[in-house]
């Protein structure tokens, strides 16, 4: 036990005793969800019997972020990842996952599109990374195991090729 008071807290409306409303939090990850997954062995079952090293995997990735209503600051950010996997010229596996979140956003205008396109995936990724090595393994291959992505370079690339094209 403590000799300290407590500390004094905030009112039941919401105002903290210092006048000053209560801001918004700037991120909020409301729900994240698998939209789309799939997972395809084109040689099956033979690949299994014939499979003796270990496959090269191509990955794509790409971000995208659309309002869910216009006018508001709730969006969907998506992060979108095929797996590619072959030996040779013979297709192992494609696997493919779109994984989400609905965000909360309380940011100026002029921030909206690093969070959306760089801290929104970030907080995305871990769980879309371990839903892809599991998928992976579980269909009879060694577990995909995505190294860290570095969003800002992904985001500065994207706006690099849009202010070139433009």
């Amino acid at each position: 036990m403590s000799d300290q008071p407590n500390p004094p807290s905030s009112p039941p409306n919401g105002t903290p005793q210092d006048g000053q409303p209560d801001l918004p939090m700037p991120l909020v990850l409301n729900i994240q969800f698998t939209k789309d997954l799939s997972f395809e062995v084109p040689g099956a079952p033979e690949i299994f019997a014939t499979l003796r090293e270990q496959p090269r995997v191509d990955l794509a990735l790409d971000v995208q972020a659309r309002p869910i209503q216009q006018g508001e600051n709730i969006f969907e950010v998506a992060l979108i990842i095929r797996a590619d996997a072959k030996v040779q010229d013979t297709q192992c596996f494609i696997a493919e996952l779109t994984y989400c979140g609905i965000f909360t956003l309380n940011v100026p205008q002029e921030h909206l599109e690093p969070v959306l396109l760089v801290e929104c995936p970030r907080l995305l990724f871990p769980f879309a990374r371990n839903i892809l090595a599991d998928v992976t393994r579980e269909g009879g291959f060694p577990p995909v195991m995505l190294n860290p992505i570095d969003f800002v370079q992904l985001w500065q690339n994207r706006r690099n090729q849009v202010s070139g094209t433009a």
